[in-house]
């Protein structure tokens, strides 16, 4: 897994950023970019993001942790890449952790976010999960739901799901999980005198589309039957998800993370068997 960390320093100064306003309501941006070689689409985005401090954030180290542990879970995910970078912000040259990502769309499809499909297509009183339902999406939402438990996704609205269409093939279905850099311990940023009071268990108030502003309780909307059923990694399995990531972000604050997911695991596993 190591190649999706690349630690030498590369030359990005091409691409031309823009900023997005970061979603969740804090007072960063988000820096993003894309570029495209013959006729192949790679999408870039820088962690939060100040004016004044520069790079503020972990999200792009979040977003390759989570696509490892997905890996291991044989859950569908679009997979990122990190590098290390020499880039140009208010034109002047400075280096950062980019994050990269391929374009998910198949040749002849356009994509929709899920909310404005739903407004669409629903019909009168049905909820946006009894939709994804009817529509044949069961099992990646209840996948979805387990995922932003495990890792604590606070911004999984409904722009970041994507619905998929190829009018001419008469085919559609639901992008790859993608997205998760508002997840896991991305509010510490560098103030890690935070870490001992953390509660990595803790409930705390998310987005989510299809669910409800709890983690845990949208657990409860999974049947029981239909809890995907993976099996839980093991330690070493573990480190493969952290290799490098220490490299980068400091490693009191990796340790952390990773006794979230692994509580996190754990608390599934027991909802799994005991419901």
């Amino acid at each position: 897994m190591s190649e999706q960390i690349v630690l030498q320093k590369q030359d990005l100064t091409y691409l031309n950023w823009a900023k997005v306003r970061n979603s969740s309501g804090t007072a960063g941006t988000f820096l993003k970019a894309y570029s495209e070689l013959a006729g192949k689409k790679t999408y870039y985005k820088l962690s939060d993001y100040d004016s004044l401090k520069g790079i503020i954030g972990h999200e792009g180290v979040n977003e390759i942790i989570v696509d490892r542990l997905l890996s291991l879970l044989n859950i569908e995910h679009l997979s990122y890449r990190l590098t290390y970078a020499d880039i140009i912000l208010n034109g002047r040259v400075c280096t950062a952790y980019v994050c990269s990502s391929e374009d998910f769309k198949q040749k002849g499809e356009d994509k929709t976010a899920l909310d404005t499909y739903y407004e669409l297509e629903h019909t009168d009183g049905e909820s946006a999960l009894d939709f994804c339902i009817r529509q044949g999406w069961e099992k990646y939402i209840y996948e979805m739901l387990v995922t932003d438990f495990i890792v604590l996704n606070r911004d999984r609205h409904g722009a970041n799901i994507e619905v998929l269409r190829n009018k001419k093939k008469k085919t559609i279905r639901l992008a790859p999980l993608f997205d998760h850099g508002l997840s896991l311990l991305f509010s510490v940023k560098e103030n890690l005198s935070q870490l001992e009071k953390t509660d990595v268990m803790e409930d705390k108030r998310i987005q989510c589309y299809v669910g409800s502003g709890s983690a845990y309780e949208n657990l409860k909307l999974i049947p029981k039957e239909k809890l995907p059923d993976f099996r839980i990694p093991t330690e070493k399995e573990l480190d493969t998800v952290f290799e490098d990531v220490d490299k980068i972000i400091p490693a009191a604050l990796c340790m952390k993370i990773r006794e979230m997911i692994s509580g996190r695991l754990k608390y599934y596993e027991d909802f799994r068997n005991k419901k």
